[in-house]
């Protein structure tokens, strides 16, 4: 008798960590199918979209739109099955439309030799846990769903839905499986990961708490963060070894009427009061921040600006506001040109980039995971969530590294080692 060959199984991922998580997570369910290493080679191709800007379903469609060309049979999952799935399966551009609470049943679904949706529901959380990576040296363990807030550009709580957190028994036992592969660092992510654990009485200084006693855990790092959640609990853990001495922590502005406007939990006189602790304790910080919201005037940029230049920033994602359908901003006027727009986003970049130059030339010891090699160098990032490259003879990918002579530059760290 002759087997029937597997099918090949490519997976796209469009986003942010949550979906490289959730994409691990499903590649880990397949039985009956093979991952595929590129789309020419896949029989099906699984798009676990992002929907948190109408660009980015535009990105998606695209991709979408080629693979059909190719023939490709497309799966769509990710945050855009919830806004878009039910049109891009009734236009036929896909042949399945998979729910957040359904990625575990992905093996299952992808035998199906009919179309189909399945989307389920949005307050459930997946106890399932991924049991390796592929290609990667540092793992993502996702330990919360969903968000709370209600900012006002925002669509994610209406695709995530409401905040829930995985249980911590799961956690363990997953960073458990995974120190026991030979991983050492984790990065813990979610929706809004600061938010773990409140419907369930504790919070994620307690979790960081406990992870850090697995044998074998080497070093932890957060996902974006709210200034709102950094409690006590959390601060106890700051001087902490294991503990990332970088902080991304979302404020998304400076100024006190656009965080009212966005609907924001944050004010900035508290987060300058926070910022410049974390400094102190010598944390390099990060933060999200969007230009050309909507009512973003002159003279309210120029008092951003002035305020933003306070904080010492090191990190940066900052976006040009993106009109999101389905969002409280959306109805409101568009005033901001484009132009103006990305003049203020290369402003603050620049801002940044300069600081984060300052900061680095402090020279510390570096702690550096090597996690590839790029052209002539080894690179890898440090405790401060900075890029160093590294010339060495030896093989150094996956390796632990102390470095404490080195070379400042604009674009980066570089040594010998």
């Amino acid at each position: 008798m002759t087997l029937k060959p597997k099918s090949k199984v490519f997976f796209k991922t469009f986003g942010c960590r949550t979906n490289i998580y959730d994409t691990e997570f499903m590649m880990g369910q397949l039985k009956e199918h093979e991952i595929a290493d590129s789309e020419q080679e896949a029989d099906i191709v699984v798009v676990n979209s992002c929907t948190v800007t109408n660009g980015a379903d535009s990105g998606v469609r695209n991709y979408i739109s080629k693979q059909n060309r190719n023939g490709k049979k497309i799966i769509f999952a990710g945050c855009g099955a919830e806004t878009k799935g039910v049109e891009l399966f009734s236009q036929n551009r896909v042949f399945g439309v998979i729910g957040h609470k359904e990625k575990e049943n992905i093996n299952e679904l992808l035998l199906y030799s009919f179309p189909f949706q399945k989307l389920g529901t949005l307050a459930h959380m997946s106890e399932t846990v991924i049991k390796t990576y592929h290609n990667k040296c540092k793992a993502f363990i996702k330990i919360q769903e969903g968000c709370n807030f209600t900012c006002a550009y925002c669509i994610i709580p209406q695709v995530r839905g409401r905040s829930k957190s995985q249980n911590e028994s799961s956690i363990i036992k997953e960073i458990t499986n995974l120190t026991e592969q030979g991983y050492d660092e984790f990065i813990l992510t979610g929706t809004n990961t600061g938010s773990y654990g409140r419907e369930k009485g504790t919070n994620l200084g307690e979790l960081l708490k406990k992870i850090s006693k697995i044998d074998g855990v080497k070093r932890i790092r957060l996902g974006s963060i709210e200034p709102v959640q950094i409690d006590e609990s959390f601060r106890e853990i700051l001087k902490e070894s294991w503990f990332e001495r970088h902080l991304h922590i979302a404020i998304q502005h400076t100024n006190e009427n656009m965080l009212k406007l966005m609907r924001r939990r944050n004010n900035f006189k508290r987060d300058l009061a926070l910022f410049q602790e974390l400094s102190s304790l010598g944390f390099a910080l990060g933060t999200d921040f969007i230009v050309g919201h909507p009512g973003e005037s002159e003279e309210i940029w120029q008092d951003a600006l002035t305020n933003f230049k306070k904080l010492s920033l090191t990190h940066l994602h900052v976006f040009c506001y993106s009109k999101r359908d389905g969002t409280i901003s959306a109805s409101m006027k568009q005033n901001i040109d484009g132009n103006i727009a990305k003049s203020r986003l290369k402003e603050l970049q620049n801002i940044v980039k300069e600081n984060n130059f300052i900061f680095r030339q402090k020279k510390s010891s570096l702690e550096v995971l090597i996690e590839e090699k790029k052209g002539n160098f080894y690179t890898g990032f440090d405790q401060f969530y900075n890029r160093i490259f590294i010339n060495s003879g030896d093989n150094l990918i996956k390796k632990w590294i102390i470095i404490n002579d080195y070379e400042v530059k604009k674009e980066g760290n570089y040594a010998a080692f």
